[in-house]
């Protein structure tokens, strides 16, 4: 569950901001690859890989991660 909504956040953001992988690649140093099974919820990015991320797409981590934890 997690993996998708964090999958979703980032495809979303990504979108919303008009930036290819390859653009978010560039940005964050991060390959294509690698960010399209984060994109496709096949991999879960660390958490410094996540603020990296949020820094890249300019948005607060807690974008990313919204509602992750409202079962707890």
């Amino acid at each position: 569950m997690m993996q998708q909504e964090i999958a979703t956040q980032l495809r979303v953001s990504r979108a919303e901001r008009g930036l290819s992988l390859e653009e978010l690649s560039l940005k964050t140093r991060i390959g294509t690859e690698k960010l399209l099974r984060y994109e496709t919820g096949e991999e879960i990015p660390t958490e410094p890989t996540l603020l990296m991320l949020s820094n890249a797409l300019e948005i607060p981590v807690a974008n990313l991660v919204d509602g992750l934890h409202d079962d707890e």
